[in-house]
């Protein structure tokens, strides 16, 4: 029971990274229905800005926490309106190809600059393990956790609890209705991008202390995590934010009862949803 509960514990926290960057991918895609193959990278961006702060500065984890997001948030607003935005008049291919070509730039640059080497990053503020009761499990992650949690909670009260989450809500769910409405969705997209930009940002400031940072990173994820999104429902906060929590439970268990499938378990249980459902648990289907 023991190990059934840490296993469980570790899922969440890996879930956690999961559902940071889905819950950006769903956003953006309900607002400009783009595709963001750059979403790993920019993760990983996120990582490696922590290590390059803490290296030309010396500033440590929580300035990093705070000047990193907020730098790739303002660089994702730059790249949706100077790349992104003249391409969502023609077919979804073309911003798909940008960003992937964007996410290859990306990992090439830093590449040239770090090598292909894992960079070392001081260890997270919260240090030993903590009493969870049955077991201890690392302060860090327990942090990395509740960061996670509060974050997704706060950002189901905003969408569902005030007027500019109510517009956006409405736009990613229904944005011709709501244009039909007469609001004008178009000054949303730059900054509901920039907030997704920055929310991947944040899960990489996270993942610096406790994963490998290296230019592999971003895309090892990406595609486990376009997996969550598409379980949760193309466009469905909630349904990402959901599924990427499971996902990771069921990764870590997987590890722990049958290792042979744990990783390819999450394409599994996409398969089966897709065949029962699909638009996803929780997404809604599109007329043709």
């Amino acid at each position: 029971m023991t190990s059934f509960l840490q296993q469980a514990f570790n899922g969440l926290v890996s879930g956690s990274f999961y559902a940071l960057l889905a819950l950006g991918l769903a956003v953006i895609f309900g607002m400009l229905r783009v595709v963001n193959f750059a979403h790993g990278a920019l993760y990983m961006l996120g990582a490696f800005g922590a290590v390059a702060l803490a290296d030309t500065t010396g500033l440590g984890f929580w300035w990093a926490l705070l000047l990193v997001p907020l730098a790739l948030a303002l660089t994702g607003t730059l790249l949706e309106r100077l790349l992104i935005r003249r391409l969502t008049a023609l077919d979804p291919l073309y911003n798909f190809l940008l960003t992937f070509g964007i996410a290859l730039v990306c990992q090439d640059l830093l590449r040239m600059k770090y090598g292909a080497h894992s960079q070392p990053y001081e260890r997270g503020p919260f240090t030993g393990s903590m009493d969870l009761g049955l077991f201890d499990f690392p302060r860090y992650q327990v942090f990395v956790l509740a960061v996670s949690v509060t974050l997704c909670l706060a950002v189901w009260l905003l969408l569902t609890h005030t007027r500019i989450g109510t517009i956006v809500r409405a736009a990613t769910e229904r944005p011709e209705l709501t244009r039909a409405f007469g609001i004008d969705t178009g000054r949303w997209v730059t900054p509901v991008f920039g907030f997704g930009v920055g929310l991947a940002a944040l899960a990489g400031v996270l993942a610096a202390p406790m994963r490998a940072v290296n230019t592999g990173m971003g895309s090892d994820l990406i595609i486990t995590v376009f997996a969550v999104v598409v379980i949760g429902g193309l466009g469905s906060v909630f349904g990402s934010v959901l599924a990427g929590f499971t996902i990771g439970m069921l990764q870590a268990l997987g590890n722990l009862y049958v290792p042979v499938l744990s990783q390819t378990s999450v394409y599994l249980l996409m398969a089966v949803v897709l065949l029962v459902r699909p638009a996803g648990l929780f997404g809604k289907e599109e007329p043709a």
